[in-house]
């Protein structure tokens, strides 16, 4: 299939709505085609390069025009796709576009590999002392915690590469099982700094049973 693209230094999920301002004439051009001809667009990640893989939208509606001709819009991401053949521009157009594959996924999942990374996010959260946390439920999907988990761009790059539910579930798992420690070392470290040249309080040590 053909796909008009709008390549971004982000990478956007299924499921995810994503509020654009556009400003630059070609992209202008290229959502005043999709919303006249009801299209969507594909929006893959640059990451110092067009990568490969991106993500359909569909726009979702035209929130502001300006006197100047830019725009504020909303859309909704849906479907991931493989670029096969890029163009810098299409036929007759300002904007670049593609020929891509879309991606088929196998969704299965377990609860319990669900219930450890909800557990595993919470723990981030509590040693981030976030006040107010997102809250997610059942049933969890990878791509709705993978902006908020501290992924790098390329990591939810490579995220996005995965076609596994449940090796998506995992990849993040294996992100947090990293990710804590550090901060948690770092929040330590961060209460010792603090506690210099401070009286230092300290439980009482049983040597009771103590041998050499």
């Amino acid at each position: 299939m053909r796909l008009p693209l709008f390549p971004l230094p982000l990478v956007v999920f299924p499921g995810e709505r994503i509020p654009l301002h556009i400003f630059e004439p070609r992209y202008k051009a290229l959502i005043q085609d999709v919303h006249k001809d009801k299209l969507t667009f594909g929006i893959p990640a640059f990451i110092d390069k067009v990568r490969a893989y991106g993500t359909e939208v569909e726009l979702e509606l035209i929130k502001t025009t300006y006197d100047d001709g830019k725009i504020d819009i909303v859309c909704i991401g849906q479907r991931v796709f493989k670029i096969e053949k890029f163009y810098k521009k299409l036929t007759d157009k300002m904007y670049a576009g593609g020929e891509v594959s879309f991606q088929q996924d196998n969704d299965n999942t377990t609860q319990d590999l669900q219930e450890e990374v909800l557990q595993s996010i919470a723990n981030l959260y509590f040693e981030l002392t976030i006040d107010k946390p997102p809250v997610f439920n059942y049933p969890l999907v990878s791509y709705q915690v993978a902006h908020k988990v501290g992924l790098s761009i390329e990591q939810e790059y490579q995220l996005l590469t995965i076609r596994s539910e449940m090796d998506r579930l995992r990849y993040i798992l294996k992100h947090l099982k990293v990710t804590i420690p550090v901060i948690r070392e770092m929040n330590r470290t961060k209460a010792v700094i603090q506690m210099n040249g401070h009286f230092k309080n300290f439980d009482p040590l049983d040597f009771e049973d103590f041998e050499m």
